[in-house]
């Protein structure tokens, strides 16, 4: 006979209203042709906690104790690149015993889930410094400030770049056919260096750089696209040019060149990408090369300049309509790495 776990629920509560109309043991278990042990246990459930349904049950008792899991997550909190088997030994040092993979289910219980760690440029202290010390400065600057900003950086496109992360649908023992690989090549297969500049009335200039990129080299990029930018961007006269601290950007003639040609530019603290929106664009830009499947290097500067043609203003606009934000998150994280 089925036990009363296993007894249907409507039949459960068909039970119930027997007993409750007035009827007995015996009388319930014969029309249902159940063991009367079985209709005894389902009227004391009821009796005990006022309900028939099936009720959660403890299970085997965890090995892991929550000394244990303090433990745990004392360590993770130190270190968070500590791995499963690490935590397995030291637990096994104290005589606790569990898989790998019940350490992973107890810290995610915690809040405390395995990822893959972001990228972001290393910081000094004295970068650390100057980004704060930024974005102080900066932070109560009008919009119209910020708008009249011609914002410049390099990039390298490669011919089989990883911009886009890919998935494939695919069934066991499939991952190595043909249909569900990427292809890599050495070096991405052969790439060009753009330069590109942007405002937020929209896109300026862009420009291959051919050869070894020098200060000579920048300065002639500048003088050939800078102005037009400023021209075509509609920028007003107190417009200001941004650059990184690249060494070709900083060097001794670079900035007499910049002087020479009365260009402002904004000081700008090292290893800050993540305060130039252009990054955004460069991503923008390389996915959409990406997407028309360049065959070869010769192919990748076309693409470059179409892509680069084809950027919304209303995207740049929206970008610098919100670069606030980037300032209240370096302020935020004190001068330290952000999420853009």
């Amino acid at each position: 006979m089925p036990r009363s776990k296993e007894i249907q629920k409507q039949m459960r509560k068909r039970i119930m209203e027997l007993y409750q109309s007035g009827k007995g043991y015996k009388a319930i278990s014969k029309a249902w042709g159940l063991q009367r042990t079985t209709v005894r246990a389902i009227i004391h459930k009821w009796r005990k906690h006022g309900t028939v349904e099936n009720l959660p049950r403890s299970g085997q008792p965890t090995k892991i104790t929550p000394r244990a899991q303090r433990q745990l997550i004392q360590e993770v909190t130190k270190d968070p690149t500590t791995t499963s088997k690490e935590l397995q030994a030291s637990l096994a040092s104290v005589k606790v015993s569990v898989h790998d993979s019940t350490i992973r289910k107890r810290l995610g219980k915690n809040g405390l889930h395995g990822r893959v760690p972001r990228r972001k440029p290393l910081l000094s202290k004295k970068n650390i410094k100057a980004r704060l010390s930024f974005a102080r400065k900066h932070l109560d600057d009008p919009q119209d400030f910020w708008d009249n900003t011609l914002w410049t950086d390099e990039t390298k496109v490669e011919l089989f770049g990883r911009c886009v992360s890919h998935y494939v649908w695919r069934k066991s023992n499939t991952a190595f056919q043909k249909k569900n690989i990427i292809p890599t090549v050495k070096y991405g297969g052969g790439s060009v260096m753009v330069w590109g500049c942007f405002a937020a009335s929209g896109p300026g200039r862009h420009a291959v750089i051919s050869g070894t990129m020098n200060s000579a080299v920048y300065q002639n990029i500048l003088k050939e696209n800078v102005r037009p930018s400023v021209c075509d961007l509609k920028l007003k006269r107190t417009w200001v040019l941004q650059q990184d601290n690249d060494p070709k950007h900083t060097s001794k003639s670079t900035s007499e060149w910049l002087k020479k040609n009365k260009m402002k530019t904004l000081e700008w603290p090292s290893q800050s990408p993540d305060l130039n929106p252009i990054e955004m664009l460069w991503h923008d830009l390389k996915k959409a090369v990406h997407a028309r499947k360049p065959s070869n290097v010769a192919d990748l500067q076309p693409f470059c300049q179409d892509e680069w043609a084809k950027i919304p203003p209303q995207r740049c606009g929206r970008l610098m309509a919100s670069y606030r934000k980037r300032l209240i998150a370096v302020v935020a994280a004190k001068g330290g790495p952000t999420s853009y």
